[in-house]
């Protein structure tokens, strides 16, 4: 018998190390060690991989941006100005330490454009850990 899928929201492990694996392809052509962090449409951890020679911070920061890009459906780079002072999210980023409005976080969506999870990805600047997160959620989606 085939196991139901209990949550419309799935992310299969196979999608997951797709992600992994065109993350790190993009990260070295980079020539940058990375954390790479997939989470499912809740946010829950799906696969991690720390490159070797990643900052030990980029374990904790590449699944802060994962799960933001999953919660927010959207780039955590598109979040920023949503945080700063005036913003309508002001303060969301200090009161809770699980989000990261800083790049490097995207969310992988289904063909009808529903997100099923995300992707996160720390070790360099925040614009290159957006592009590796991009690969990966390419191969994922």
């Amino acid at each position: 018998m085939a196991t139901p899928i209990i949550s419309p929201v799935s992310l299969t492990r196979a999608q997951a190390h797709a992600a992994l694996d065109a993350g790190f392809a993009k990260a070295a052509e980079l020539g940058i060690p990375f954390t790479i962090a997939v989470v499912d449409g809740g946010g829950n951890l799906v696969a991690q991989v720390k490159d070797d020679g990643a900052a030990l911070a980029s374990i904790g920061t590449s699944y802060a941006k994962a799960i933001t890009a999953a919660h927010f459906a959207q780039p955590t780079r598109d979040l920023q100005a949503a945080v700063s002072p005036g913003g309508p999210l002001f303060a969301l980023g200090t009161r809770y330490a699980d989000y990261a409005f800083v790049a490097g976080g995207v969310p992988i969506t289904n063909a009808d454009g529903t997100v099923i999870g995300a992707i996160g990805a720390g070790g360099a600047s925040p614009e290159q850990d957006h592009e590796v997160a991009a690969a990966a959620r390419a191969a994922a989606e």
